[in-house]
């Protein structure tokens, strides 16, 4: 069975790249969700609900359970597969990705959700002004930032500005149905992370019954910022089963 990296925002499957390299197993594969850099159908309208059907259909074609793993909206989503499908998912990993009726949205998610502050934002976009503003934020190293950001076009914008106003009540919607994950989990999470707090990981941690909340000493983008530590435990907990 493989397993299967799903990025989040504004991210696409390069953030994944350096704990690729770190991984010893070959069979791992790190999609991107339709919009961000990746052809975004005429009929998908990039709400939440669609990232978790679109998941479930491209799962349901690799005929067996898979080890899912999903960082920020990758987290969300990839739970959120685990408590709808179980059936496919041998094991879930994920962080820095809350489901929870308690979390306030951060600012800028916030302006993304605004109909007008939204556009407001996305038409003012300045790629170079965005990635430092990922930087000075979240501790994101300056070249990883400014790839990124150099990725995020009209397709994607428009892509995050739908997801996120599908989402005002993710949290109250989703963290219920947590309870219906059966697949072994795990929860890496940036500690410091100043957007989606570490209080956040050990609740998901709990309703998932997860067998370790690993909180590293990082910001939001873990993947990029402890690329080693992150390939270690996913290394750990797919080694845990039986007959891996």
């Amino acid at each position: 069975m493989p397993a299967i990296l799903i990025h989040g925002v504004p991210d696409t499957h390069h953030v994944w790249d350096d704990v690729r390299r770190h991984l010893s197993r070959t069979d791992v594969e790190a999609w991107d969700l339709p919009g961000f850099a990746a052809a975004r159908p005429d009929d998908f309208g990039s709400t939440k609900e669609e990232y978790v059907s679109w998941l479930i259909d491209r799962l349901e074609r690799i005929g067996e359970p898979v080890d899912l793993v999903g960082h920020d909206w990758g987290c969300i989503f990839t739970a959120r597969v685990a408590s709808l499908r179980p059936d496919l998912v041998r094991t879930w990993a994920g962080g820095n990705g809350p489901v929870s009726s308690d979390y306030v949205w951060h600012p800028l998610a916030v302006t993304w959700q605004d109909p007008v502050e939204g556009e407001r934002f996305m038409n003012e976009l300045q790629a170079e002004s965005f990635a430092d503003d990922l930087v000075k934020g979240f501790d994101l190293p300056a070249q990883p930032a400014k790839e990124m950001v150099s990725r995020v076009d009209g397709v994607m914008k428009d892509s995050i500005l739908r997801l996120y106003r599908s989402a005002v009540t993710m949290g109250a919607e989703w963290e219920p149905a947590l309870a219906n994950v059966s697949a072994p989990s795990l929860v890496f999470w940036g500690a410091l992370d100043p957007a989606c707090q570490i209080e956040f990981g050990e609740r998901l941690g709990a309703s998932l019954r997860a067998s370790k909340v690993a909180k590293l000493e990082c910001n939001h983008w873990t993947v990029l910022e402890r690329p080693a530590d992150v390939a270690a435990l996913l290394e750990a907990h797919w080694a845990a089963l039986p007959n891996s």
